[in-house]
């Protein structure tokens, strides 16, 4: 994984209409990883603004991102210096992406190897097309992979079917990657980018409060017991019911009307 940097007047990351956009891709790089939305990003999450409701990573026009820039490798005098901080930069932002405590939405088009497979990884909703495909693209570089690609992938596809995909660096298309659960959702290859931006918008003018608990509920459950996890989930609908959002959507649902969350 190697990064470029952004044009300075092309801000990787906006807020727009409570969603937080990353581009992680840089402008006319061919898709590669973006560094300056790494750093913007990890900054944007560590204080993430509680009116934001949902997060969306955009990548290149047609690819979603296609890893690093090789040739920077290539050129780098000393590459184990020069990758090591570039992992580090990367794994900040991937960090504060795992712990998000809102969705974490992506649109993946094309292409999506290397570090952009280890980000549509970390998301909650992962959108793609029939010409989306998914490479780990690590050992074709002699590389390990990094993003925590050896820690996302056996647990959306199994221990052996991640194995077989990141040992043999299988291409996985797009039909393999929605029964796997890698894209969480198949559309027209013309549309991604307007349904991943149509599903944020949503989630972040829905009942954010209950959103937010609900993810936080889904981060601990990893490492919870069945007990813990049932009264974790007795607390939070509890919290639920007297929050605002519950109160306006059981009122919604008695009076045969759509609910007007956060209003």
């Amino acid at each position: 994984m190697s990064i470029e940097e952004s044009a300075p007047t092309e801000p990787p990351v906006v807020v727009q209409d409570g969603v937080l956009r990353v581009r992680i891709a840089a402008p006319g790089s061919g898709s590669v990883l973006d560094g300056r939305a790494m750093d913007d990003g990890a900054a944007a999450l560590a204080d993430l603004d509680p009116r934001i409701g949902a997060i969306l990573l955009v990548g290149g026009d047609d690819n979603f991102c296609g890893g690093g820039d090789v040739a920077a490798f290539h050129a780098a005098p000393d590459r184990g210096a020069f990758v090591h901080r570039l992992a580090e930069r990367f794994h900040d932002f991937v960090r504060a992406l795992a712990s998000a405590p809102v969705p974490v939405v992506a649109g993946v088009p094309g292409w999506a190897a290397g570090a952009g497979m280890s980000l549509v990884c970390h998301t909650d909703i992962a959108i793609g097309g029939r010409s989306t495909k998914l490479r780990p693209a690590y050992p074709a570089l002699g590389f390990t992979p990094d993003g925590g690609l050896t820690w996302t992938l056996p647990r959306i596809v199994g221990v052996r079917r991640a194995r077989d995909i990141l040992l043999t660096d299988a291409v996985v298309g797009s039909d393999e990657a929605n029964r796997l659960g890698l894209l969480t959702r198949l559309v027209g290859d013309e549309v991604i980018a307007s349904e991943a931006e149509r599903l944020a918008r949503t989630l972040a003018a829905g009942p954010t409060g209950t959103v937010r608990r609900t993810k936080e509920l889904l981060l601990a459950s990893a490492g919870a017991s069945l007990a813990d996890q049932l009264d974790a989930e007795t607390a939070a609908i509890t919290l639920s019911a007297d929050s605002p959002d519950g109160i306006e959507g059981v009122d919604a649902f008695v009076e045969k009307r759509r609910p007007a969350f956060g209003r």
